[in-house]
């Protein structure tokens, strides 16, 4: 809840600097001017309440919607000695990183991966496939247990969120702001909002959501780069490199649904500009960071 309350109170402040600097440099007055009469602070106060407000719902249902959405089953009481390992390997995890249990869940699907999701670290959901628990080896799967338990410890689902709030408001306030700017200044329509208006807010929502999901995607592969590293601590950074070795080696395209697929541990590969839309850095990239660390530190 700290975290929520700082990004909430970062965005008003946001919100508060940009409310100040159009004044200072005169573009409200130079609105008014043109007969534009767009009132930003309304606007802004508007914009975040909407792009804040869907973030924070889908926060708050995102252990809800991936269970639904994987079918995972949460281990109540352990039923074999594979689960029973599960569980003892997250808790082990949790409490090294200082955080609540997790629930626990497996979910069937042949490719090798795992999430961890939740709106708290004393609340979250860890869950890994059965293709990963069946082929990779126990000390590999523990390394990924260890970057998913980093996940959590991180407060990397939360940032995320909060960040794809924040980036959510600018693009609908400033698409709104050219929307009204080419409606009244160059179609010089002058009562209410015309067609014009419309399809502007909408070409440009397309073009800033373009450029806003790169900063998101920027962050999440970031995040990455952490939890790897998270998991070498709890794990060991061999089984951390074997693990990431695995996920190289083997069919790795993901069949996370498309709305978790930046919880999970490998993503899906991308060539040229392609690159600037991953949710994960090429896994050569991962290997590489953990081997350069081990390095510095012999």
């Amino acid at each position: 809840m700290k975290r929520i309350f700082l990004f909430l109170l970062t965005n008003i402040a946001i919100m508060v600097v940009l409310s100040v600097i159009l004044q200072l440099f005169g573009v409200t007055s130079l609105l008014d001017e043109q007969g534009v009469n767009l009132d930003l602070p309304s606007l802004l106060i508007f914009a975040a309440v909407f792009g804040m407000g869907g973030s924070l719902i889908s926060l708050a249902l995102s252990k809800f919607m991936a269970k639904r959405m994987t079918g995972a089953r949460v281990i109540e009481r352990p039923s074999n000695a594979m689960e029973n390992w599960l569980v003892a390997t997250v808790t082990r995890h949790a409490r090294q990183a200082g955080i609540g249990m997790p629930d626990v869940a497996i979910y069937d699907s042949p490719d090798m991966n795992a999430f961890a999701t939740g709106m708290s670290r004393n609340k979250a959901l860890v869950a890994v496939s059965t293709g990963l628990l069946q082929q990779m080896k126990q000390d590999e799967a523990e390394a990924v247990i260890g970057h998913e338990v980093t996940h959590i410890a991180n407060g990397d689902m939360v940032t995320l969120a909060l960040i794809q709030g924040v980036v959510n408001t600018f693009v609908f306030f400033f698409a709104h702001v050219i929307g009204h700017i080419v409606d009244r200044m160059v179609l010089r329509n002058e009562r209410g909002h015309g067609i014009g208006y419309f399809m502007t807010v909408i070409f440009a929502e397309m073009v800033l959501g373009v450029l806003a999901s790169m900063i998101v995607f920027w962050f999440s592969r970031r995040r990455e780069f952490s939890a790897d590293a998270g998991g070498a601590h709890l794990a060991g950074r061999a089984k951390m490199i074997a693990a990431l070795r695995r996920l190289q080696g083997g069919a790795i395209a993901t069949e996370l649904p498309d709305q978790i697929q930046a919880l999970g541990i490998s993503g899906k590969k991308g060539l040229g500009i392609k690159r600037y839309f991953m949710t994960h850095p090429p896994l050569e990239e991962r290997i590489a960071a953990l081997e350069n660390a081990r390095a510095q530190q012999a």
